[in-house]
């Protein structure tokens, strides 16, 4: 297959198209240092020339729901009509795990983005996903100085690589809608494993609202289950 992997070059984004091309398929990277601007759709017609599938992992780092929506929207608008133009059949979403749970600004942007993908003129798949362990070292990396603070999170974190490798296993096969929620094998607050990280800094929880706290960013039903521990990411990320 001929897969575009939208926001190639993120850190997931990398993940992904690694796992593609290991996969046997052709893959074309979307990102503005390859000349496509999604916000625009500069470059994006040649870029999805032949593609059969698309898989967005794009992202957006900012604190404010509105910045957040315009991206989603504008990007996921532009890609979806494009893609229609170019007969790929299949569009594929990365999206949270307790996105239709969770109202901060975010999250609502997020679900925007879902909304967009299933009503769009492409056949869509979105995968939901828990927090990355790589998630606990972000917020590690956020705050300069010896004091962390941390949001009071419960979740069931992932290795991004297992994710990457599930959303090439979704863009192979039809579209599917709501996929199954994917998440880590192990409950953990998100505190703790920022300490396991911190190495002498002092980490303290702040509130983050009763639906994270809560378990609202655990998978409510059935869900796949990631292979890698956190354990096992750390000791293989030091």
């Amino acid at each position: 297959m001929r897969m575009a992997v939208a926001g190639g070059t993120g850190w997931v984004g990398k993940l992904v198209v690694e796992r593609a091309r290991e996969a046997g398929h052709d893959v074309v990277v979307i990102s503005r240092s390859n000349g496509v601007d999604l916000t625009t759709g500069a470059g994006l017609d040649e870029a999805l020339h032949g593609v059969d599938a698309v898989i967005d992992v794009t992202n957006v780092e900012t604190l404010s729901g509105k910045v957040a929506t315009e991206f989603f929207e504008t990007a996921t608008r532009t890609l979806l009509a494009a893609e229609k133009r170019s007969s790929v059949r299949h569009h594929v979403v990365l999206s949270i795990v307790g996105v239709d749970r969770v109202d901060s600004g975010y999250y609502r942007a997020k679900r925007r983005q879902e909304e967009l993908a299933l009503a769009g003129p492409v056949p869509a798949t979105v995968l939901r996903a828990t927090q990355f362990h790589e998630f606990a070292a972000q917020l590690l990396g956020r705050v300069p100085g010896p004091v962390k603070l941390v949001p009071s999170m419960l979740t069931r974190p992932v290795a991004a690589a297992d994710v990457a490798t599930e959303l090439v296993r979704l863009a192979e096969g039809p579209a599917r809608g709501l996929a199954t929620d994917l998440a880590g094998p192990e409950v953990l607050k998100m505190s703790a494993m920022v300490r396991r990280l911190a190495r002498g800094k002092l980490v303290l929880t702040v509130p983050a609202g009763r639906a994270m706290a809560g378990g609202a960013l655990l998978p409510a039903g059935e869900f796949h289950s990631g292979q890698v521990t956190f354990d096992q990411w750390l000791a293989a990320s030091r």
